[in-house]
Order: C-alpha cells, then sequence, then structure tokens
C-alpha cells in the first residue's frame, strides 16, 4: 500500500518504474520524473489499463475514490473508458452547440420556405433581441428563468414582439430536441408567464373621413414626391398589402385586359391574385410608365431605382399627410371593405375575395373556388368612382362655387345614375345615387 511520502520521494530512474497500491493501482514514474496514476482492470475478459491522473494534482486519495467507481461501473458491465471518451465527446458536442449555433442552424434550414423579406425579419429578431441574452449559452444550460428573463426585457417596450421572440425561441427548442441536442422545450413552462395583451386593429379612418383624407391626398400640402403621391392613390385604389404593392413588376400589368396578376410566391397566402384596374389606376399607371417603365419595379426607389421603394414609404407619407396614429398601410384595406359593403352594398364574399382572403374553414377552403371576377371588375371601377365622387363632394363643400363645373366632371359609370342635390346645410352639394339592376 502507497502512502503520500513515498509518492512525493519516488526519484525518476532510467526508466519508467511502478509503485504498486492496491486492487490494480499503481503509480508509475516516468524518466522524465512525470508521475501519472494508471488502473489495470478486467471487463467483459479482456484486461484495459486506464489513466487517472497526474500526481501530485491528482492525490493518493482522489486516485482511490476514482479506482472505486470505476471497480462499481465495471461490476454492473460498463467499460469505464469507453464511458470517459462518450463524456469527452458529448463535452464538446456541448461546447459546440451553443443556442446561437443551433438557432442559425435552424436558420439555414428553414430560410428556403420562407419569403425572403420574411426570412430577413427572422434573422432580424434573432440577432437583436435573443442573441444578447441567450446566444452564447450551451442550449443544455438554457433554463425557462433565462428565456423570461430575455422577455421580460423585451415585454417593457414592446409586448407583442416579447410574444413573437417566444414563439421564435420555441422553434429553436423543438429543432434541438429534434436532433437530440435538448431534452424539452423550455418556453412551454413560460405560457403564462407573460402580461396578457390584446392585439388591436390596424388603424383606420372612419368612412365620415374619407372624403378629407382623399382631398388632402389631392392637394399634397405634404409635397410628396410624385411617385409617392401616385403610390398612395394606386393604393387606394387597389388596396392590396403595402408588400404586395411596392414590389409590383411592370411584367405583372396586362394593359390591354387592365389586370395586375399578382404571383403566388408574393401573395400571403400563397395563391396567385388578380387585381382589376379601374380607368384611374390605369391612368396612374402610365404615368408611373414614362419614369420607371424601364425599370423591373413599378413603385422604383427614388434614389434606388434597381430596387423598390421602401416598405415604410408608405406609412410616413401618410403621417406627413397629418394622419399619424390614425391611418395604417394596413387601413387601406379596411377603408375600402367598408365602402364596397355599406356605401355600394357588394356582398362580403365579393369584397372578401378582392382582398384576397380565403374562408378561415378547411372545408369552405376545399370546396370554395369562386373568384367573382366579372363583379370584380365592375365594383373595382364602381369603386373608383366612389372616391371621385368623395373627392368632388369634399372640394365642392369647401368651395361652393366649384359644384356646376365639378358634378360635370363626374364619370358616368354604367349601372348608375347620380342626381345632383343641393343642400341648405353648410356641408354644401352632396350625391345621392341608385344602382340599377
Amino acid at each position: 500500500m502507497l502512502n503520500d511520502m513515498l509518492c512525493r520521494t519516488a526519484k525518476p530512474h532510467n526508466t519508467r518504474f511502478k509503485l504498486l497500491d492496491s486492487k490494480g493501482l499503481f503509480l508509475e514514474v516516468l524518466p522524465s520524473g512525470c508521475k501519472y496514476w494508471r488502473l489495470r482492470f478486467r471487463i467483459h475478459g479482456k484486461e484495459k489499463l486506464m489513466t487517472l491522473g497526474e500526481y501530485p494534482e491528482t492525490t493518493l486519495a482522489f486516485a482511490r475514490e476514482e479506482r472505486s467507481r470505476i471497480s462499481r461501473l465495471v461490476k454492473s458491465g460498463i467499460d469505464p473508458i469507453i464511458q470517459r471518451k462518450d463524456e469527452k465527446i458529448a463535452a464538446r458536442i456541448k461546447a459546440n452547440t451553443t443556442f446561437k449555433e443551433i438557432a442559425l442552424e435552424w436558420y439555414e434550414v428553414n430560410k428556403a420556405q420562407w419569403q425572403p423579406r420574411y426570412a430577413a425579419t427572422i434573422l432580424h429578431r434573432i440577432e437583436k433581441y435573443i442573441f444578447p441574452h441567450l446566444g452564447y449559452y450551451p442550449i443544455s444550460e438554457i433554463c425557462s428563468i433565462k428565456v423570461l428573463n430575455c422577455l421580460k426585457e423585451i415585454e417593457v417596450t414592446a409586448p407583442e414582439m416579447a410574444r413573437r421572440i417566444k414563439q421564435i425561441i420555441s422553434h429553436i427548442f423543438l429543432y434541438a430536441k429534434t436532433t437530440k441536442r435538448a431534452k424539452e422545450d423550455v418556453t412551454a413552462d413560460l405560457k403564462h408567464a407573460l402580461r396578457k395583451y390584446k392585439k388591436g386593429r390596424f388603424k383606420s379612418i372612419k368612412l365620415e373621413v374619407l372624403p378629407k383624407f382623399l382631398f388632402d391626398i389631392y392637394e399634397n400640402k405634404a409635397k410628396l414626391h410624385r411617385q409617392t403621391y401616385l403610390a398612395l392613390k394606386f393604393m387606394m385604389l387597389t388596396f392590396v398589402r403595402t408588400s404586395e404593392m411596392i414590389d409590383a413588376k411592370w411584367l405583372e400589368i396586362n394593359f390591354e385586359e387592365a389586370m395586375w396578376i399578382i404571383p403566388a410566391e408574393r401573395m400571403k397566402m400563397k395563391q396567385e391574385h388578380m387585381v382589376p384596374l379601374s380607368r384611374q389606376a390605369i391612368e396612374i399607371l402610365k404615368e408611373l410608365h414614362t419614369v420607371t417603365g424601364k425599370r423591373e419595379h413599378v413603385f422604383a426607389g427614388v434614389y434606388k431605382p434597381r430596387s423598390p421603394m421602401a416598405k415604410g414609404t408608405v406609412l410616413v407619407a401618410v403621417k406627413r399627410l397629418g394622419y399619424c396614429g390614425l391611418m395604417t398601410g394596413h387601413g387601406f384595406r379596411a377603408l375600402a371593405l367598408g365602402v364596397l359593403k355599406e356605401k355600394l352594398k357588394y356582398t362580403h364574399d365579393i369584397a372578401d375575395r378582392q382582398l384576397a382572403h380565403v374562408p378561415k374553414d378547411s372545408v369552405d377552403r376545399a370546396y370554395d373556388r369562386a373568384e367573382y371576377l366579372d363583379d370584380r371588375k365592375v365594383m373595382m371601377q364602381e369603386y373608383a368612382d366612389y372616391l371621385d365622387r368623395a373627392l368632388v363632394s369634399e372640394r365642392v363643400r369647401l368651395n361652393p362655387a366649384l359644384g356646376q363645373s365639378q358634378l360635370k366632371a363626374l364619370p358616368v359609370n354604367r349601372g348608375f345614375t347620380y342626381m345632383q342635390k343641393l343642400s341648405t346645410a353648410k356641408m354644401g352639394i352632396s350625391y345621392t345615387f341608385t344602382r340599377h339592376s
């Protein structure tokens, strides 16, 4: 049996030699003076040799503890050498599987099936909101408390964003679980940890304010750039989503058929969408063609004409017109739906189809193939004419002297008759109309 003094005073020889302890444990002294604890044992009928550490960093007492632990493993049929290799591999994997590395791997796997703009948004959110808090932790060391601290900091200023970040983190953990690098999705414990948040609707002006809004666009006191001004008018006439309009390409426009066909890959619901173009919309496109017709995009950027205008251009323009907090790009769609249903009396199905919505019910989605294209062509022209009348009514209200000349300028659209009605109220001239069947 060895003691610490024998181990400490052992001098090196020209060849290595052993100082035996018991039960296969011995201290091997090398000619260089280095001393190593080694253990000889038998498992599955084979004799094996295992190094336990260097003396004196590894003490005699610790070496004996390791011998006892290894003896228990051998009795259980576990090879301690193989187990040590597995532990080293696991430690190496753990060190190389930080949350950041797995998150970027998850992003690369899913990026191909996302729209480029959406993919860029996801990457931006990961880098801005998640990596500073969790990025450099091994994913196995991230618990629900660490995630909650990350989310709580975001929630202070952006409650809805906190929920979206939680969802992204959940997806990453589920991916890590699938690839055997995490045991569970730790966000599952945070279901009730964030404040309840009711998402509001997109801001949109009321129908009563529509004439004034049209007049403010018409007057352009904000001195918007001509392309921005035309974009606002085109948005009002087509009420597509902001990204769908901004990314519009000339190849999608059919002037002869007065039709704009948006390809499926640019649509939210991944279905091709047809937008009938009114006379007013065609006029806008013809003017734009003189400016951007040689470019790919209809609404090419003013300073970067090879790219479309910035997505925030419409929202900034609305703010400059004085409708900050009252109107959004998405609000054009809500406003149009109100006009089509309440003022022009179109059914919800026809109006909703023009908005490129799909039935929520899976059965309806499977069997409803109606496009109502003929009805939508008429509807889009009637809607454009309604906007013209609303603008005229506001101009006449502000300047009654314009009444007769403005009335003569109104388009006579098939399906409608117009009657002038002079009002004794200070609202000036208003118009009523009836639809012919």
